[in-house]
């Protein structure tokens, strides 16, 4: 079986681990209704996306 030659450092460990992170979500307008979205979403509160009605709302 494999076997690492040398100790993981902390530093090293940690900066791998910083990659993890959760994020906020980033939103924005709805061109239509003005109202907050995730991009390249349909909106949940008019139903429109790229100018088109998809849904019915």
């Amino acid at each position: 079986m494999a076997v690492p030659k040398k100790r993981t450092s902390k530093t090293r460990t940690n900066r791998r681990r910083a990659q993890k992170k959760a994020r906020a979500p980033q939103f924005v307008e709805c061109p239509q209704c003005r109202e907050k979205k995730l991009p390249h979403r349909i909106c949940q509160s008019c139903g429109h996306y790229k100018g088109e009605e998809i849904i019915e709302v």
